[in-house]
């Protein structure tokens, strides 16, 4: 992941979160060897018809209206605070694409490192949960998320933070997702992630012609529990390129540099609300990026 003023931001989070609790108590719950056994889902792009039917699905389990009570949360270009699963069209030419953008559920989360008051929680069966009655309203974990996951209720007087749970109520019940329920292609399949992963392989197997030789998700940010595959490059799909460090990993080694010479975190927080505001200044338009 390149280092730009976005990013550095998301690391500032991550690295306040780490002040307080590190994504240590990830391990605690899950184990860091174990990721094998949580659950898990597998996304393949090359079978998405685009028919929305998970998006519809998931909205109608949360409670919000299927077809969109409000016109903007109809057809929305990005996750917001009524759609935690939004399908997307990557469309040049000939060549194209759907893709089922949600929760990443990451092995070590930087959601989880970010939040000062343990309000997200890495669970050991690999869903990432969120605890409103812990929520203080900080929103360090959207800034800290490398997928631009968690949204927020701008428009409620006591605002959560919200995002995929994997149906986690459904899986306490033995029961697979909504999405994977409903999925009329078989585009969405749910399991341990150790049979997603040997599914995935076995039809990058069967049909090198047809997939991209590398399932997203499986090292990408040390590793999701949203695998996906694809027969266009990632990148095209909004899948941002990762290596395979986790993300509070790299915000702890800066946390450990700031300490090491004696830069208190709170100096370097004024010095980035310094520089935004000249940023600002600059920019006749008092945009940013």
């Amino acid at each position: 992941m390149s280092i730009n003023r976005r990013n550095f931001l998301k690391i500032s989070a991550i690295t306040a979160g780490t002040l307080v609790g590190s994504s240590k108590k990830v391990s605690a719950s899950v184990g860091k060897d174990n990721f094998s056994k949580t659950y898990s889902m597998l996304n393949d792009s090359t079978k998405c018809i685009g028919c929305r039917a998970c998006q519809s699905a998931c909205k109608t389990r949360k409670g919000f209206s299927a077809t969109g009570d409000n016109a903007k949360y109809d057809m929305p270009l990005d996750l917001n605070a009524k759609n935690h699963t939004l399908i997307k069209l990557y469309d040049e030419g000939d060549d194209s694409s759907f893709v089922k953008l949600q929760c990443m559920h990451c092995n070590d989360p930087a959601c989880v490192s970010a939040c000062p008051v343990s309000a997200l929680i890495k669970q050991a069966n690999g869903v990432v949960t969120y605890d409103k009655d812990k929520c203080i309203g900080c929103r360090y974990c959207m800034i800290a998320c490398p997928f631009d996951v968690p949204t927020f209720e701008y428009d409620k007087a006591l605002p959560e933070i919200m995002k995929c749970d994997f149906c986690k109520d459904q899986l306490a019940e033995g029961k697979s997702t909504e999405c994977a329920n409903v999925c009329p292609t078989g585009a969405i399949m749910f399991g341990k992630r150790e049979d997603m992963l040997k599914e995935a392989k076995r039809r990058i197997d069967a049909e090198p012609e047809k997939y991209i030789n590398h399932i997203y998700g499986e090292k990408e940010a040390g590793g999701t529990s949203v695998l996906y595959l694809s027969s266009v490059p990632f990148e095209k799909l909004g899948l941002q390129t990762f290596d395979s460090e986790p993300v509070p990993d790299m915000a702890e080694s800066i946390q450990h540099g700031i300490f090491k010479y004696f830069i208190p975190p709170v100096a370097l927080y004024g010095a980035l609300g310094i520089y935004s505001l000249v940023s600002k200044k600059k920019d006749p338009t008092g945009g940013g990026e």
